[in-house]
């Protein structure tokens, strides 16, 4: 069990290392230089929401980066708006600007592209759903772990006896 889940972990690792080179080599593709493709993934993340950069960093859209600087980045290139807000002023809240907006709706198009691809006999849909369903699980195991050691192996328990309810 140990060494499955070493790899399962490794593979989610690589994955989400390739999942940001198909994004960067898209953005080359349109000639999009102003862009990482971890900014590009909090674009298509964000969507058509207003979000504090708070609920940002709870959303985990940053992707291991430091979000702060990506917005900061994102602003001043013109994909993002940033505001205030009016109930508190130390909250900035970023919705996708026209430009921002472009390169959502690009994502969007590869995404739409690769999901046709996978169709052609690359994936059953039950398939991407029983995987879909495991690192549900995984991810629910993981976020149980992070609380205190004692807690934390009571909910390793309540977890795994969650999954097999």
């Amino acid at each position: 069990m140990k060494q499955h889940y070493l790899d399962t972990i490794a593979l989610v690792e690589r994955l989400h290392r390739e999942c940001l080179e198909v994004i960067k080599a898209d953005l080359d593709g349109h000639g999009i230089r102003d862009l990482n493709n971890v900014q590009a993934l909090i674009l298509f993340n964000i969507g058509d929401d207003e979000l504090s950069v708070g609920e940002l960093t709870h959303r985990g859209y940053y992707l291991g980066s430091n979000v702060s600087y990506n917005v900061k980045k994102l602003g001043e290139n013109g994909y993002l708006i940033q505001q205030r807000s009016l109930h508190d002023r130390r909250t900035v809240h970023v919705k996708l600007s026209d430009k921002g907006l472009a390169i959502r709706d690009m994502m969007q198009a590869m995404f739409d592209r690769h999901a046709t691809q996978l169709t052609g006999g690359v994936f059953q849909q039950a398939e991407l759903e029983s995987v879909n369903k495991v690192l549900r699980r995984l991810e629910r195991f993981w976020a149980g772990r992070f609380d205190t050691p004692t807690r934390g192996a009571a909910n390793v328990v309540s977890a795994t006896a969650a999954t097999h309810a």
